[in-house]
């Protein structure tokens, strides 16, 4: 019996999972976060300013909130891997992901033999999800590998044949800049659009799930509609950027002698 996850609660009801990205080290944020309407929340420890201590902090404060927690960790290192699932993680999203091979040594690194070789010592995993959690951690940790190069996209029917392997994560900046254009997300249409598309058919083709790195609420919408199983709707860095901008967009519009600031206007 799988641990409870909203993610695959949605997946097994036939419907997408929206998720929220955190890159700034705080507890605070994370919570603030996951209180949201989020199915699951991604601590970014690759590209984000957080370190270990920094995401067992924020996998604590994501408990309460009952959203599935997920980590993309710094690479295909299988000791990281364990590390973050022991700390409470119940999904990973590795990086560069590259060929089949690399896919198979994802997955044994996040099951318990039989399925695997991941060590046995799921301190803070066992606190949160019980004694039996050994018993359930293969059939509940969702594995996602990321394709975001040239090669990733050229072995890519066959990394989603990977036994144990839950979901493709296209990293659209990377993949862009690995075909030769610039680090643009939220690709409308062109020739990345359509390897975007492609790595998508070939996972559903596998029978597993296809999930997008999105910027704007907006495309991520569109990518649900176009049948992703699994968005990421912006970061948190965003929000609180947009957010203040906002804020200085309501002081310029405003009368100075009201606000008494000329410097907003």
């Amino acid at each position: 019996m799988a641990m409870a996850s909203k993610v695959r609660k949605r997946w097994e009801n036939g419907e997408a999972a929206v998720n929220g990205w955190l890159t700034i080290p705080s507890p605070v944020i994370a919570e603030i976060v996951a209180n949201r309407n989020f199915d699951s929340v991604t601590i970014d420890m690759q590209h984000g300013l957080i370190d270990y201590q920094d995401a067992l902090s924020m996998l604590q404060a994501l408990r309460a909130s009952g959203v599935t927690p997920i980590v993309r960790v710094l690479g295909l290192d299988p000791v990281m891997l364990g590390k973050v699932l022991d700390a409470g993680a119940l999904g990973v999203i590795c990086p560069m992901v590259n060929t089949r091979a690399a896919a198979e040594q994802l997955v044994r690194s996040c099951k318990y033999p039989p399925g695997g070789n991941r060590s046995f010592g799921p301190l803070r995993s066992q606190l949160v999800y019980g004694s039996d959690y050994a018993a359930k951690a293969n059939s509940s940790v969702i594995v996602f590998g990321m394709i975001e190069t040239e090669e990733a996209v050229a072995n890519v029917s066959d990394i989603a044949e990977t036994p144990g392997l839950d979901g493709l994560y296209i990293g659209p900046s990377d993949l862009s800049l690995s075909f030769g254009g610039k680090p643009v997300f939220d690709h409308e249409d062109g020739d990345t659009f359509l390897i975007i598309e492609a790595i998508r058919d070939a996972a559903h083709n596998a029978n597993i799930k296809a999930g997008i790195h999105c910027v704007s609420p907006s495309y991520a919408k569109r990518m649900l509609g176009s049948g992703f199983d699994f968005v990421t709707a912006g970061a948190d860095v965003r929000w609180f950027g947009e957010g203040l901008s906002g804020v200085f967009e309501v002081l310029s519009s405003t009368n100075t002698q009201e606000v008494g600031h000329a410097g907003y206007n």
